[in-house]
């Protein structure tokens, strides 16, 4: 039993005992001690004062007097200050606590059941037209970390990516590659396939500008000369004979997209990204649009003169939604409702999470909205996971015309920055190169991740690379730092002497108190960031217990501690928040290096 809940039951007997009150335990409120104050541990008085009959203080010197005399394994001492009730904890419960944590593998984490209820985490959702950029990066980052967390509170979870593989964008590229391409493929330039198909995307809309330009400069308006380039009629037709399935169109396409997935497959691994299923826009499309007529036969749309169909959501307080156009052609609202209706087929669904930027919030809105009025249970209840934008303070480290910082540069760049800094500090002398590489690789990813990731997702944020690979302060490479220097203690301690046994008589210093706390904090971190779909919330923890070791660390020895208990005390305490660090982390998608 936790010492909260040993307390928690103590005050109800001392409540039924001393006043002949029977309370619930929800009115028993127990919160950590203020740093002013002597205690570890508070009880909220007020709430018992209508059963007492007394003033605060009073009150709170009974109950304190009744824990202290029929408690005395957990409290060893106490004070009331106006209506809080202050425990000193006994030092044999923070051992008998740190020894609980110890003996748990997998301590604050849930495990799945057999009736654990299935969430499903879309994230990712890149087009095929060109490489991942630093908006994907954020997206891929925040998804993959909250399906761990899902799956850490016990849920089932499927990690989901929608692809979205057609459309006039698609044919923009290949049709560029086409004309200018000369048979170019990713053998035989180098390049990954993401990029380059991502160079016809640019190439096309050079060439367009160019169209539209010399049409402008014989006397044709600007918005009919778009209209009326040829390139972009070009592509239009494609996009007609790729909707009329013409083989020659179709192979291309395919060809294309094995290209684009090639090169999205290194970057998703490099990132420590993965999905358990993958659909594609090409094939959900078209079930979006059978779903919409069967919701067209039920009265739930309406179709209008000139054969477009629409839903009227002015009754919820929204607006007319288009879902097929007058030609019969989807929208992407008609491809979200064909994807869960694949979804919903494929697996049981009890929630679903959709990370998506910000500017999405009205289209979640109403496909909720739409999803429920054509029967899917979780309709109704969906979550979107809205985040916001991501920029560099030089605005691009590297970019394609412009706006796009490319994900592989950047990871590329960080891994090399993580390196550099780590030779400069003098860090890889006695490393082989290989392994200072390896170290390097863990550090700058996992600088790049925690950084992006400390930030609440709702806001939009600014990410200083510079900043983030600072070995100090609220980063990656602070937390792993200090788990490398944990590893090191244990690493020398095992070869020193072998392990013994605790004793309940030590007494603790405050520090060594706060840290069992700061440890036995991590489970209810760890379902708050599950609540509230946070994976800030454990970022921002792992740097608070980190700093709270490092204060610990300062102050007193561990190896070189004479006293053989202390010393076990203290080397239980490295080696556990060592391990919660790496649990915390790797819900980030952290890895941690055994030596820096």
């Amino acid at each position: 039993m936790k010492i909260e809940e040993k307390i928690q039951a103590a005050v109800q007997e001392a409540l039924k005992n001393l006043y002949g009150a029977d309370i619930d335990e929800k009115q028993v409120q127990i919160q950590q001690t203020r740093s002013e104050f002597e205690g570890q541990l508070t009880v909220v008085v007020f709430p018992f004062l209508r059963a007492s009959k007394k003033g605060p203080e009073q009150t709170g010197q009974e109950l304190g007097q009744y824990l202290k005399d029929n408690l005395s394994d957990v409290v060893a001492d106490f004070n009331v200050v106006k209506g809080f009730l202050n425990l000193v904890i006994s030092s044999r419960s923070w051992i008998a606590l740190l020894e609980d944590i110890d003996a748990d593998d997998r301590f604050g984490l849930k495990e799945e059941t057999a009736d654990s209820p299935l969430v499903m985490i879309e994230y990712s959702s890149p087009n095929t037209n060109k490489p991942l950029h630093l908006g994907h990066v954020r997206n891929n980052l925040l998804g993959s970390s909250l399906a761990r967390i899902v799956a850490a509170n016990g849920n089932k979870v499927v990690k989901t990516n929608i692809v979205n593989d057609r459309g006039i964008h698609i044919c923009k590229s290949m049709l560029a590659w086409l004309k200018y391409g000369n048979g170019e493929t990713p053998e035989s330039s180098g390049k990954k396939g993401d990029h380059l198909i991502g160079d016809y995307y640019v190439a096309f809309d050079q060439h367009y500008r160019q169209e539209v330009k010399e049409l402008v400069a014989q006397g044709m308006d600007e918005e009919q000369a778009k209209q009326e380039a040829p390139l972009i009629k070009e592509a239009h037709e494609m996009l007609v004979k790729w909707e009329q399935n013409d083989p020659e169109v179709r192979a291309l396409w395919k060809q294309m997209n094995e290209w684009v997935y090639a090169g999205f497959d290194e970057t998703y691994k490099m990132m420590g990204v993965s999905f358990d299923k993958i659909y594609y826009e090409s094939e959900t499309y078209l079930e979006g649009k059978e779903k919409v007529m069967e919701g067209l036969e039920k009265g739930l749309f309406y179709r209008r003169e000139d054969g477009s169909v629409w839903a009227d959501l002015t009754a919820e307080g929204l607006d007319e939604k288009l879902l097929l156009r007058s030609d019969g052609t989807s929208v992407y609202m008609t491809q979200d409702i064909g994807t869960a209706k694949l979804r919903f087929q494929d697996y049981p669904i009890d929630k679903m999470i959709y990370v998506v930027g910000n500017e999405q919030n009205y289209h979640f809105q109403v496909l909720s909205i739409l999803l429920d009025k054509l029967g899917f249970k979780w309709g109704k209840d969906l979550v979107h996971f809205s985040y916001g934008m991501v920029e560099l303070p030089s605005g691009k480290m590297k970019s394609r015309e412009g706006t796009v910082v490319d994900a592989d540069d950047l990871i590329a760049k960080m891994i090399e920055d993580a390196y550099q800094v780590s030779k400069e500090m003098g860090k890889n002398e006695d490393i082989p190169e290989e392994e200072a590489r390896e170290i390097a690789r863990k550090v700058g990813l996992g600088a790049l991740k925690y950084f992006i990731l400390k930030v609440d997702a709702r806001k939009n944020m600014l990410f200083n690379p510079a900043e983030s690979i600072d070995f100090n302060g609220n980063t990656g490479p602070f937390i792993q730092y200090t788990y490398a220097r944990i590893q090191s203690v244990l690493r020398k301690a095992a070869s020193m002497s072998s392990p013994i046994s605790l004793t309940n008589t030590i007494d603790l210093s405050d520090k060594e108190v706060e840290l069992i706390q700061k440890m036995s904090d991590f489970g209810a971190v760890v379902e708050q960031a599950g609540k509230d779909y946070s994976p800030s919330g454990i970022a921002n923890y792992c740097y608070e217990l980190t700093k709270v070791f490092n204060q610990f660390y300062h102050d007193y020895s561990i190896l070189n501690e004479p006293d053989e208990q202390k010393k076990a005390v203290r080397l239980m305490l490295a080696k556990n928040v060592a391990k919660i660090i790496n649990e915390g982390m790797g819900l980030l998608g952290i890895e941690m290096p055994e030596r820096m």
